[in-house]
This record gives C-alpha cells, sequence and structure tokens, in this order.
C-alpha cells in the first residue's frame, strides 16, 4: 500500500465540499475508513489522517500567500 496515494485519495474526498472537510475535522479516521475502507491498520490510518492534515495546513498557507502576494501588485 502506497501512503502517498492514498493520502491524495483522502486529500481528494476532502476538498470536494465543505461538508467533507466537516467530516474530515470532526471524526477524521471515521472519514479515512469511510474513503479507503476498514482494512487499513489502525497505524496506518493515523499516518494518512497526518498527512491529510498537513497537506490541508500548507494549502491555507499557499492560499494566504497568493492572497498577499495580490495586494502588493500594482
Amino acid at each position: 500500500m502506497d501512503i502517498k496515494e492514498q493520502i491524495e485519495k483522502v486529500f481528494n474526498s476532502v476538498n470536494k465540499s465543505q461538508s467533507a472537510l466537516n467530516s474530515f475535522k470532526k471524526a477524521p479516521e471515521s472519514f479515512v475508513k469511510k474513503i479507503l475502507g476498514n482494512a487499513i491498520p489502525s497505524d496506518v490510518i493515523s499516518k494518512i489522517v497526518e498527512g491529510v492534515k498537513a497537506k490541508l495546513g500548507l494549502d491555507k498557507i499557499s492560499g494566504i500567500a497568493e492572497s498577499l502576494g495580490g495586494l502588493f501588485k500594482k
């Protein structure tokens, strides 16, 4: 199992809608199981959750940076 691939799959699912994002924030482990199935060991689910959270944080930071960059353009 490629964890990076699984992180991408869950991340893409989280970004589909605000309700998906809210579901992930409320119960990330359950959300991952819903997307990828229950056969994944809990230690792997934890790594996937952390990876998705990291990607969400990076996306928010890059969006903020782009917004701030637009302020300084003439």
